[in-house]
């Protein structure tokens, strides 16, 4: 809020973007508690929530004019960028779907059918939604493909709701060139897998240099993502940890499923405010356990209510309700997952009243002995 504040009352010389930030700054003060909440709880309540909503503003504000303001010196760009983003630093803590991308019969985008997906969304209590993940077909998307999603994402979703947006690619080069396309597009952070290909080469040293000159560059925070079971390669724990420091780099996604590293990387990156997100419903409680603030969640494409609810179990420490609720999530969770993919997600979410659809090829859709299977498991824990 602080870096917030300065920036509305600059009266440094700056371009015509500068100039309109200061007058947004002006006109919305007015309209939001800004003093210290110290009167009574309702009034500490009611101005906490003002405060979130005009981070975001001053997040999203300072995002839209920052190409009218770079003028040519880059590294005051990316010193001043760092410290506004460690001044507006984002609460991740909640449950997202990363959600799925339907296709017409000619495989393209069906953006009707994405729309009619995100309304149904918003009427469950996630924190924001993850577009163009794994569980987005982002590898099969083009470039223009993924940023239009996103930004039919953000014309959909609610003000109040993040939306968590994968830029990653092979290059840094070209993740950052993807990374300014989203945050223009209306990320509010974005998601950056592990470069893979030549995944005998990325050591710490690389990734830790890729990761840097991404943060470094992009207007928005970044939330790192390991994902062994795609791309073969876990982000090593010095890297995390080092990465943890930067300004920019908010917290990780992690799929990896290895409850005692998710531990053991809360522990050692405490000092830096740095969140950890589970990468799948199958250990969400587990990883509540050791310290983690939510999840991205394929299960909750479909099953986003219940997600929702093992959060709130287990934020308020009700664990052997959490347990139960837990148990019932794991061969569901597992079918969607790492045994049948992105198909059975698909198949799943026309089941409960979404659109999934088909995939883009290569991917397949099921057989028919998976399609049963995929049926007993949701059954078998009464859920169909």
């Amino acid at each position: 809020m602080m870096r917030c504040e300065m920036l509305g009352q600059s009266r440094a010389p700056g371009s015509r973007g500068a100039a309109w930030f200061r007058s947004m700054w002006w006109r919305r003060r007015d309209q939001f508690v800004l003093r210290s909440c110290t009167e009574s709880q309702h009034a500490e309540s009611q101005q906490s929530g003002h405060c979130v909503r005009f981070t975001m503003l001053c997040v999203r504000a300072w995002r839209s004019v920052s190409p009218l303001c770079r003028g040519g010196n880059s590294t005051l760009w990316t010193r001043t960028q760092s410290r506004t983003a460690a001044a507006t630093r984002l609460d991740l803590s909640g449950i997202y779907p990363p959600i799925a991308t339907p296709f017409t019969a000619k495989e393209d985008v069906d953006y009707q059918r994405l729309e009619e997906n995100l309304q149904k969304y918003a009427k469950i209590p996630f924190k924001g939604l993850v577009v163009q993940g794994s569980n987005g077909e982002y590898p099969y998307l083009t470039e223009e493909e993924r940023v239009e999603v996103v930004r039919t994402v953000r014309r959909f979703l609610p003000a109040d709701k993040l939306l968590m947006a994968g830029s990653g690619c092979e290059s840094t080069r070209a993740t950052v060139q993807l990374t300014e396309k989203m945050a223009a597009a209306g990320a509010d952070v974005v998601l950056v897998v592990t470069p893979c290909f030549y995944k005998g080469k990325m050591d710490s040293h690389a990734l830790i240099q890729h990761f840097t000159k991404v943060a470094d560059s992009s207007a928005v925070p970044v939330v790192l993502y390991s994902v062994p079971a795609n791309t073969g390669l876990e982000l090593p724990l010095d890297a995390v940890v080092q990465l943890s420091q930067h300004p920019n780099i908010l917290g990780l996604k992690d799929s990896g499923g290895d409850i005692t590293r998710i531990g053991l990387i809360v522990h050692k990156t405490k000092s830096q405010d740095f969140q950890v997100l589970a990468g799948s419903a199958g250990f969400l409680m587990a990883a509540y356990c050791v310290g983690a603030v939510g999840g991205v969640c394929a299960l909750a494409n479909v099953l986003g209510r219940e997600l929702c609810e093992l959060e709130s179990l287990c934020v308020s420490g009700r664990w052997e309700e959490a347990r139960v609720l837990q148990q019932r999530l794991i061969e569901p969770n597992a079918a969607v997952t790492r045994k049948l993919g992105v198909p059975a997600l698909k198949q799943a979410m026309e089941w409960f009243g979404f659109h999934g659809g088909a995939c883009r090829s290569p991917l397949q859709p099921l057989k028919e002995a998976e399609t049963q299977q995929l049926k007993r498991d949701f059954t078998s824990n009464g859920w169909l």
